[in-house]
């Protein structure tokens, strides 16, 4: 019998990680879709490209953009705000599934204008 591996949505390796270069933020964003999660729509947030799960932000997107586990500060936060906004479509098709990583990544938009990637 083949060997089935289930993987949580909270898991690291679940999420796909956009470095500032393609978000134009000063942190790394980890989006993801919503596999098995019980919670609604969320990003990850991590200062560092290396960081470990427990290091990670979490923040929710509806109704509006708030720090669920972690600490941004309030510029922080505005400046993912602002991100969110800009990308809301994307990440909510992604997350329940209606586009792929690949697409995903191709649609967002970077801070300050234009295409990312």
């Amino acid at each position: 019998m083949p060997h089935q591996h289930v993987v949580s949505t909270d898991s690291f390796f679940d999420l796909a990680n956009l470095y500032p270069r393609h978000t134009g933020l000063p942190f790394v964003v980890w989006i993801s879709m919503q596999g098995n999660a019980r919670h609604d729509v969320r990003v990850k947030v991590s200062l560092s490209p290396k960081a470990q799960p427990g290091e990670m932000i979490s923040v929710a997107l509806r109704p509006e953009a708030r720090v669920i586990d972690g600490d941004l500060s309030a510029e922080q936060l505005q400046l993912l705000t602002q991100w969110i906004e800009l990308n809301r479509e994307v990440l909510l098709q992604y997350w329940t599934g209606d586009i792929d990583t690949v697409d995903a990544v191709s649609r967002i938009r970077k801070i300050g204008g234009g295409e990312a990637i």
